[in-house]
């Protein structure tokens, strides 16, 4: 029996980054990896985390980290693919983006039908798609390296 390909797509959040030591979390703290072990040796969890990544967006300062342009490629990689969680839009709000929340919205969804585009990629055709949407970025981060690369409107603030 072949097992069932679960592809995890997202940026730092999916690669495991740790901003306390600026390196990224073992295997038995990343999501991802605790994800395999929790579902067991029927699935095969495809980790395709790139800190950075965006949905759509072309980076100024870092080169190729749009997720549109990388997601046929990925796809194509792990084929059959039977899920692909798709965990992104954190690094859509860096200001020098200076894209709305309805922007970063309609990012995604180009990419989600980039992504069910892949025909091929797909076990028996049809696409499979979970998205996750990332936790605001903690008002703790913006005096920090995280907030001091994605500007100062990215951390939630209430009232």
């Amino acid at each position: 029996m072949m097992k069932k390909h679960i592809v995890c797509f997202g940026d730092s959040n999916t690669h495991g980054y740790c901003a306390k030591t600026g390196g990224r979390f073992d295997e038995n703290q990343r999501w991802s990896c605790l994800l395999q072990k929790n579902l067991g040796e029927d699935y095969l969890i495809l980790e395709e985390g790139l800190s950075g990544r965006t949905t759509c967006f072309q980076d100024p300062i870092h080169e190729a980290l749009s997720g549109l342009d990388y997601i046929y490629p990925c796809l194509m990689s792990h084929e059959p693919v039977d899920l692909l969680v798709i965990m992104l839009g954190t690094n859509d709000t860096k200001e020098r983006f200076g894209s709305s929340a309805a922007c970063i919205a309609l990012g995604l969804k180009r990419l989600i039908a980039k992504a069910i585009a892949a025909t091929d990629a797909w076990q028996n055709g049809k696409a499979n798609i979970l998205v996750v949407t990332p936790q605001n970025i903690d008002k703790r981060y913006i005096d920090t390296e995280v907030g001091a690369t994605m500007g100062r409107g990215c951390a939630f603030t209430t009232g």
